[in-house]
């Protein structure tokens, strides 16, 4: 909360860019697999590369929005930070996330033709996938998307070793694979892509996810984990 605004800025840029490899996997899997959506094999191995571009981000120790619906939450629940300075890191990191991701996309837009192996189809397929619920699901998977980045940040901070860091990052995001649970930043990547590319993704249809995603978002990390968290440990006794 005390670092500075162009340090958070670029460090959720960089976060946006990275967490961008995970969708791009995703694509590479739909295009060379036999398989689709449904097809267990395919849905294991989507939810398994899904997971990468979030190990490349907490690892690398970049700025994710998501992270902070819970750890900077906690030191305003306790006084140690107020409202304003967590909107403050809210608005920076998620600007940054935000461009990140657009500029992440566009790159790989431009490197399309050359890469035989990614079809513009698995793009579409993807980000469908996300859109293509009604806006009540947007927002209640968004929620539950929140909560389980919430519980990854929360497990992080008791991992001692890069082994079980990445394990808890794999199993935590994974499940948010499989799930097809709409992630704020990951999803932006996802449904920009089919927005460049299909007609089929509208800009209605990108505002609508990018918003009730980072709602439910919020709410999932905040309400599920942060203060439920908070309240047991500072009610836990002596």
């Amino acid at each position: 909360m005390n670092r500075e605004r162009s340090g958070l800025l670029l460090s959720g840029v960089s976060a946006g860019l990275d967490i961008g490899f995970g969708p791009l996997m995703m694509a590479v899997i739909l295009t060379l697999s036999p398989g689709g959506y449904g097809d267990l094999p395919t849905e294991l191995l989507l939810a398994s590369v899904y997971s990468i571009g979030f190990m490349l981000v907490i690892l690398g120790r970049s700025e994710l929005f998501t992270e902070h619906t819970t750890l900077a939450v906690i030191p305003v629940l306790d006084n140690q930070a107020s409202a304003g300075q967590l909107a403050r890191l809210w608005g920076l990191v998620y600007v940054g996330n935000i461009v990140g991701g657009v500029l992440f996309t566009l790159l790989v837009v431009l490197l399309i033709p050359g890469l035989s192996v990614i079809s513009t189809g698995a793009f579409e397929t993807i980000a469908i996938k996300l859109v293509a619920h009604d806006l009540e699901w947007l927002f209640v998977g968004g929620v539950f998307a929140g909560w389980l980045m919430g519980l990854l940040a929360w497990l992080i901070t008791a991992a001692r070793e890069t082994t079980s860091r990445l394990l808890i990052i794999f199993i935590v995001t994974a499940t948010i694979g499989v799930l097809h649970l709409p992630h704020s930043i990951a999803g932006n990547v996802e449904v920009l892509f089919g927005l460049i590319i299909s007609p089929e993704v509208s800009i209605s249809n990108y505002v609508a996810f990018l918003a009730l995603a980072t709602v439910g978002n919020a709410v999932g990390g905040a309400v599920f984990v942060a203060s439920l968290k908070y309240g047991h440990v500072v009610r836990g006794g002596s």
